[in-house]
């Protein structure tokens, strides 16, 4: 009993080092050099103080070559950097739901955004449904996990067992939002905000483990009592940023 109790403490000690050893990861240069890309819109490049897009990138694990499924991807601030950063042998899938979808007009945007970028494939699927031709090394969202929770048919536990059957074995689920503590889910709708534990137990409901969190994107003197656009914080909010590994 003794040693298998120092054999649990050990394990432990030893997740907690690699937590620390992937948050104060450099970035590389494929990362520095697809932040640095002159084709990325000034406006994009004008967030980069507040988003660290280098380190979160370096703190997610990103790497020239990989398969990455990018939920939601918004306007492609992001998109763009995953698709510079993953390189020619890479791929992004940049997923969007049919209610976007069949929008009028509602993928210009994200056209227009991926363009000049022919590793980037758009992808249209239910979130619950998500499947792929072959498993992919990291599935990325950012600032919009609260969202999965809000509409009629919010389905987050599907979502979250979708994505760990797209990704392989040792696969990275990347998940960055903005912070209510102590609101389990109920400000997703409101604040547009989600507590970063009910993430936690959602995502490991799903079967994944913890693969390190990231204070890179945490603000303190964010009230957390704003919706995360508003004006007085917005842009600044508290955002925690976490990886969990499909074992």
């Amino acid at each position: 009993m003794k040693f298998r109790h120092l054999t649990m403490i050990a394990a432990g000690l030893l997740l907690t080092v690699a937590a620390q050893d992937v948050a104060s990861r450099p970035p590389s240069r494929a990362i520095l050099t697809a932040v640095a890309d002159s084709g990325r819109p000034p406006e994009d490049v004008a967030r980069d103080a507040a988003r660290k897009p280098a380190e979160i990138l370096a703190f997610a694990g990103v790497r020239p070559g990989d398969r990455i499924a990018e939920l939601i991807p918004g306007g492609g601030y992001y998109t763009r950097i995953l698709a510079r950063a993953v390189g020619p042998r890479g791929r992004i899938y940049a997923v969007v739901t049919p209610g976007q979808a069949g929008r009028p007009g509602g993928l210009d945007r994200l056209r227009a955004a991926i363009g000049n970028y022919p590793n980037v494939e758009i992808v249209v699927s239910d979130l619950g449904a998500l499947s792929m031709a072959q498993p992919v090394d990291l599935v990325w969202t950012s600032e919009n996990y609260h969202d999965f929770h809000n509409g009629p048919t919010a389905n987050v536990a599907g979502l979250n067992r979708a994505v760990f059957g797209v990704l392989r074995r040792g696969g990275i689920y990347y998940v960055e939002d903005h912070s209510a503590p102590g609101t389990g889910t109920s400000a997703t709708g409101t604040l547009h905000r989600i507590d970063p534990q009910a993430v936690r137990d959602e995502v490991a409901a799903a079967g994944f483990t913890p693969a390190g969190e990231s204070p890179l994107l945490a603000n303190p003197a964010d009230p957390h009592s704003a919706r995360s656009n508003d004006p007085s914080i917005g842009g600044h909010t508290d955002r925690f940023a976490m990886r969990f590994r499909k074992p």
